[in-house]
């Protein structure tokens, strides 16, 4: 020991040919702490992309662009925007319109098949006006529009 030295040291001072065991243990708690905010931030920014992928909502793909567009260019504002449209449900306009395109081509096909068989086949259909009925549709299509109405 140098004589200048005191006599006695603290004991978190690391002797001259040992291994200083605070820094290592001060180095693994650093390595550890960096993961887990690393975790903790890839977890609050996938947030609105696990949201919306919960519910299985339209507009999943939607939200995970913007995140990728936020992760990338930092810009919070696209982070937000997928939030709140991860939150908001839109409504779901392809069903009903589907519906109605199907119930149309039914009633197209009904058309088409009771002017066919009243011999017509060369000719348009007749188009009703407001007050008289359309001969040329079955009976058949006729209740399906009644059905559909």
């Amino acid at each position: 020991m140098h004589p200048l030295a005191p006599h006695h040291l603290p004991f978190y001072l690391a002797p001259p040919s040992g291994t200083d065991v605070w820094m290592v243990a001060m180095g693994i708690f650093l390595v550890a702490t960096v993961f887990y905010v690393g975790v903790l931030y890839w977890r609050l920014h996938s947030l609105p992309e696990r949201m919306a992928h919960k519910s299985e909502k339209l507009q999943f793909e939607i939200v995970a662009i913007l995140g990728l567009i936020s992760l990338f260019t930092h810009i919070h504002a696209f982070w937000v925007a997928g939030l709140l449209l991860a939150l908001i449900d839109i409504p779901d306009f392809g069903t009903p319109l589907r519906s109605i395109a199907g119930s149309v081509e039914k009633i197209a096909d009904a058309s088409d098949a009771g002017a066919s068989s009243t011999g017509n086949s060369g000719e348009a259909p007749h188009q009703s006006t407001a007050g008289e009925p359309d001969r040329n549709v079955s009976d058949a299509a006729k209740q399906e529009v009644q059905g559909h109405a």
